[in-house]
């Protein structure tokens, strides 16, 4: 069987990430048809716009993204590639797994979490208005003193349906692969209303999945936790803003986002991207780690019921990194060890293990 997937270089070191996995994914004889598309910041002057539409109709109509780090500008200019690919295809839930692996760096072992965040709203869903504008006025003028003058504001919308998808989506994960237990996360004692309906969502919804453990753990106590005695979770679903805060915690507990997948599921298209940045910086230098734009790829190829060749990809990821051989500079003990490999070494060593 041909699979057509999409491809998105992105920018910055994303380009040379992206061509490193794709050889890796080529080389386990998975026939797939590669639709390269352009977007990010090496795109503006020739579109205009860091996501040109013809990107959108690609996934849309291959239904599957594989899709290299983008930048996204700090205060002003476009909001976030990432951001408005997820609104754009309702890629509605991100999944971010973090798992331990012998060889990388880290002051924990045998980590195997897997974050599920809702993706479409809470305070990234970008209802924003600016200080002094009407609208911002009007809604200072309804919060009874709460809101000082002048204030800009953020409305942070939860509802019922997409607590129900996210929510639902997390016990099926749970379900599909043998997880023992879901933790929601929220702030319900605080934001009764929101964080609330997100909580009651979620006890409705675990009624119906008795086999599964159910817990609610508070924002500020998961991130206690999770250092503390992360063996003690599996599954953590939660809102947009907890959960790109926390995932980026369940990196740091397995060695770092160099070494942390992700993927942006909806019901119909999934992009599969890594959760780290597109580190401009080390641009067209065969530098940076690969290991999280590979292992998502991973999670494309399970996605796509390829499961042989995603185990295998793991199983290869895994063996060079614990040999420590052929990685790059930031997996050695040493940063400056001259042994280090750049990016395409790495794949190829991953490749001589497949």
């Amino acid at each position: 069987m041909t699979y057509k997937v999409t491809l998105i270089p992105g920018d910055g070191t994303g380009p040379e990430l992206v061509e490193a996995t794709r050889r890796v994914i080529d080389a386990t004889g998975v026939d797939i048809e590669w639709e390269l598309m352009e977007a990010g910041s090496d795109v503006m002057d020739k579109y205009g716009t860091p996501l040109p539409e013809p990107v959108l109709e690609s996934v849309r109509r291959n239904r599957i993204a594989l899709k290299g780090p983008i930048t996204t500008p700090i205060g002003t200019g476009f909001r976030s590639v990432n951001v408005a690919l997820r609104h754009s295809l309702e890629l509605y839930a991100c999944l971010r797994p973090c798992k331990s692996y012998p060889g990388v760096r880290s002051r924990y072992s045998d980590i195997d979490l897997v974050l599920i965040r809702e993706n479409s709203e809470d305070l990234y869903a970008g209802v924003e208005f600016d200080l002094g504008s009407p609208e911002a006025e009007t809604i200072r003028s309804m919060s009874n003193g709460k809101i000082k003058n002048p204030s800009a504001i953020s409305i942070k919308p939860i509802s019922a349906e997409g607590s129900r998808k996210i929510i639902r989506f997390a016990f099926d994960y749970a379900v599909k692969n043998g997880r023992r237990k879901v933790t929601a996360v929220a702030k319900a004692n605080i934001m009764k209303f929101t964080d609330g309906l997100f909580y009651r969502t979620a006890q409705e919804i675990a009624a119906e999945y008795p086999g599964i453990e159910y817990e609610e753990v508070l924002v500020d106590a998961m991130c206690m936790q999770l250092v503390q005695r992360p063996e003690a979770y599996d599954v953590i679903v939660t809102e947009n803003l907890y959960g790109d805060i926390l995932s980026d915690l369940c990196a740091g507990l397995v060695g770092g986002l160099g070494v942390a997948p992700g993927a942006n599921l909806g019901y119909e298209a999934a992009v599969f991207e890594a959760t780290h940045g597109s580190a401009p910086k080390y641009k067209g230098m065969n530098k940076v780690n690969p290991t999280a734009v590979l292992l998502s790829g991973k999670l494309m190829l399970e996605h796509m019921g390829e499961l042989e060749a995603a185990r295998r990809v793991e199983q290869a990821v895994a063996a060079v990194i614990a040999e420590g051989k052929y990685v790059t500079y930031d997996m050695k003990p040493d940063r400056n060890d001259p042994t280090a490999v750049g990016t395409s070494q790495m794949a190829d060593a991953i490749i001589a293990r497949l």
